[in-house]
């Protein structure tokens, strides 16, 4: 049994700590609000983000990164995209080469288009040569903290610090297969967001199922070319961080990016819709970073290239659809 690292205690943070609890004789979680952690540690309850489910006794909620840390030998990143690099370069002085770097935020860097595995390299390999991999696939934090049957993937292009994920994470309930292919698992992560705002529109303009199926479908086209573009291997995107992703975050009740694409649809303002919102819906930001990749790489992605113009040039969603509806016509 070994000490794991949490960084980041939002649902999903909260939610693989306690799944992962059993696995290991200590877990510190790193939580940014003080007062929430004084709060966890005396009612064992992340009242903020998760408040149904109890956090393990052998969890420790911490506000310090140092002493989060301390004698980790699995570092788990559970932060919003955006935060990433920014946290990585403050914990670099307590990084060590014995570690193993595990990613579970799905997003990509704004300005740079990096993954998040690039990223946390980028900061750790100005010290040595992280172990670094990926955690994805269909999975909302409130089932995952109810201890419900759930599957993912843990990618890394080190078939060694894969299988160490894999047997270090999994459980009864906890089911990780492993791959070799990193981009296509968070290309995965990331683009499916930017496809279940499109479905919350369409469910927020009152359409039915056939058009969510389709858009689906396509979505699926769409992440399948850029991850390819970008070195990710076809058969990623046919399995749990591809289409298992993509169909629960599109069509799940509790996917907050659906959610944004259903208010979007109903007529109320972005930052309206964002402030009104205490967790993160990683599509949001990763829209402008998904269309800026499709130009890097000469992709077509229509889903995301309308998402981004309702997101940002207030275009409205019914026009969007049509958009999408009148492109001129081709093979599939």
């Amino acid at each position: 049994m070994s000490r794991l690292a949490i960084i980041g205690a939002g649902s999903w943070g909260a939610a693989l700590s306690i799944a992962l609890a059993p696995r290991f004789s200590q877990v510190r979680l790193w939580v940014y609000e003080k007062d929430l952690a004084e709060r966890m540690r005396e009612s064992r309850v992340n009242d903020l983000y998760l408040p149904s489910a109890r956090i393990a006794d052998n969890v420790e909620p911490v506000t310090d990164l140092a002493a989060a840390l301390e004698g980790a030998e699995i570092v788990l990143s559970v932060m919003p995209s955006h935060l990433v690099r920014s946290l990585y370069s403050e914990m670099l002085p307590s990084l060590s080469e014995e570690m193993i770097f595990v990613s579970a935020t799905k997003g990509l860097e704004n300005g740079s288009l990096l993954r998040m595995t690039e990223v946390i390299r980028r900061v750790v390999g100005k010290r040595f040569e992280p172990k670094v991999a990926v955690i994805s696939g269909p999975t909302f934090a409130a089932e995952v903290a109810r201890l419900e049957p759930s599957a993912l993937v843990a990618a890394s292009e080190d078939a060694g610090v894969a299988a160490r994920v894999q047997q270090s994470f999994a459980g009864p309930m906890f089911r990780l297969y492993t791959s070799s292919d990193p981009v296509g698992v968070e290309i995965g992560g990331a683009i499916k967001n930017v496809v279940a705002l499109g479905a919350g529109v369409l469910n927020g303009l009152g359409l039915g199922q056939n058009v969510t199926a389709a858009l689906i479908t396509r979505g699926l086209a769409e992440m399948t070319r850029l991850s390819i573009a970008m070195g990710g291997h076809p058969r990623t995107m046919s399995g749990l961080a591809g289409l298992g992703d993509l169909v629960l975050t599109c069509t799940g009740q509790l996917s907050r990016n659906r959610s944004v694409g259903i208010a979007l649809a109903q007529g109320r303002k972005l930052d309206e819709i964002v402030g009104s919102m205490n967790m993160v819906a990683e599509g949001v930001k990763t829209t402008a970073a998904a269309v800026d990749l499709a130009r890097r790489h000469a992709v077509e992605m229509p889903i995301a290239e309308q998402m981004f113009q309702i997101l940002h040039f207030d275009l409205p969603p019914r026009e969007a659809m049509q958009r999408l509806m009148e492109r001129s016509l081709k093979g599939e």
